[in-house]
């Protein structure tokens, strides 16, 4: 896709028409995707999507529109769609677009050598996570998918202010889902790993600790309803650290959607936990010069010392308050106008492995997965979800347990941390250690 070009043309159309400013958006992705079952190719699906949107800054108000054509007359249809949604908009002055902005060095963000790797080696990448998941241990009967994906794109924006960036990117994944069986009893376990790079992905690792997960919970059984120290494990831990995200947003505090609103500057938090969001990390899915507004995206501390520092902005939201982006505006391609969103938001590591936060628990749970963590009030933090785990007994891991659940409040729970595990892992664009919580309620029998 020549986005220049593009650009050009648009640029042309829109000095036709009378309008204050402008934005022109632009994505050209190549995605595949690959899925295998018995050692054959069960899924294959390519695409390769490109669009264009723009938004149009009149009166005060901003009207959006994208087109999947780069043809003139459709192009000119969509700035003419644009400009009737501005004018049907109601008028605010904190809208607008950012002037010329100088961007972050970036990590590296593209496996230059990704479209040299034949389809062929991809799909053997799959089978092979397939057949390494059977073989990992002799309790896993059955792989429900083993996958393959990879997206490779390009990323421009301009805007009438001055702002002109682009940037390529590509993303590599691959995952297994395992099933163990034993004594009549059949568990679940699952792992993934991405890169940026196609050699980034150790599909050993991934098969080894799926195998292990579904067969660590073999022979579960049912424990008493108590209120103990827990250990959640770093992907627990990520997923209710996902429900918390949404109240460092500057737009649900402004709206009163945020637990958080009112708070700065008070000790929240674990003294132990530092929280960040970071849209330069290296290896970070979310990594990127700059957001879906054209704002460099940046290193921002929200807690520090369980201290609340900061929220999240964008630039609508800067406005609001007289403060600044920082470059948490995001999008999901061409079709929808910018959002306040996180980058790569996370925990910070510890320095303890979690065999050590387990000792001094002589009666606790190691929480290796939730169900239903979605049903938790994110506004005012309350939370009660199906758990599994392993029991801890003198300091040590003695048995798996089923059944239970576990309750409580997601800024009390935070608050409680007494330690952070040293396995710092993301799922996707948020991450966590484990993390050793002072006590818990557990439902049980």
């Amino acid at each position: 896709m020549d986005f220049q070009k593009t650009a050009e043309n648009m640029e042309q159309i829109l000095k036709t028409r009378s309008l204050d400013g402008w934005e022109i958006f632009q994505v050209a992705s190549r995605n595949l995707s690959i899925e295998v079952k018995e050692q054959k190719v069960d899924t294959f699906t390519s695409s390769q999507p490109v669009g264009v949107s723009v938004r149009i800054f009149k009166a005060g108000r901003i009207g959006f529109s994208f087109s999947t054509s780069l043809d003139e007359p459709d192009l000119s249809k969509m700035v003419d769609s644009a400009l009737v949604g501005a004018e049907n908009q109601t008028a605010d002055e904190c809208l607008g677009f950012p002037g010329p902005l100088s961007y972050p060095e970036m990590p590296v963000l593209v496996d230059e050598g990704l479209s040299l790797v034949g389809e062929g080696e991809k799909i053997e990448r799959a089978v092979e996570l397939e057949r390494l998941t059977l073989a990992a241990d002799f309790r896993i009967k059955r792989v429900r998918k083993a996958s393959y994906g990879e997206s490779s794109y390009e990323v421009f924006i301009r805007n009438s202010l001055g702002v002109n960036g682009s940037y390529r990117a590509t993303s590599v994944s691959s995952s297994v889902s395992a099933v163990a069986e034993q004594n009549g009893d059949s568990q679940m376990g699952w792992d993934f790993g991405f890169s940026t790079f196609f050699s980034g992905v150790d599909i050993e690792t991934i098969a080894r600790t799926a195998a292990a997960n579904a067969a660590s919970l073999l022979g579960a059984r049912k424990i008493p309803t108590m209120r103990c120290p827990v250990l959640l494990d770093n992907r627990v831990a990520t997923e209710i650290l996902e429900i918390l995200a949404p109240a460092f947003l500057a737009e649900n505090v402004q709206k009163g959607k945020s637990l958080l609103a009112g708070r700065e500057g008070a000790r929240l938090f674990a003294p132990c936990l530092r929280i960040r969001d970071d849209g330069t990390l290296a290896g970070g899915i979310a990594t990127a010069p700059f957001d879906g507004e054209g704002y460099p995206q940046q290193n921002t501390v929200l807690v520090e010392d369980g201290v609340l520092r900061r929220f999240l902005y964008d630039g609508y939201c800067a406005r609001r308050e007289g403060d600044v982006s920082t470059g948490n505006s995001s999008r999901s391609g061409v079709k929808g106008p910018p959002r306040m969103g996180i980058n790569n938001f996370f925990i910070e590591n510890g320095i303890a492995p979690a065999e050590s936060l387990m000792k001094g628990i002589d009666r606790g749970i190691l929480v290796t997965s939730v169900m239903g963590m979605h049903t938790a009030n994110p506004i005012s933090g309350d939370f009660s979800v199906g758990a599994a785990g392993l029991l801890i007994e003198n300091g040590a891991v003695t048995s798996p347990v089923k059944g239970i659940a576990i309750a409580g409040n997601i800024l009390e729970l935070f608050r409680d941390v007494e330690g952070t595990g040293n396995d710092l892992r993301f799922f996707g664009a948020v991450g966590s250690p484990c993390l050793r919580i002072s006590a818990l309620d557990i439902s049980g029998e």
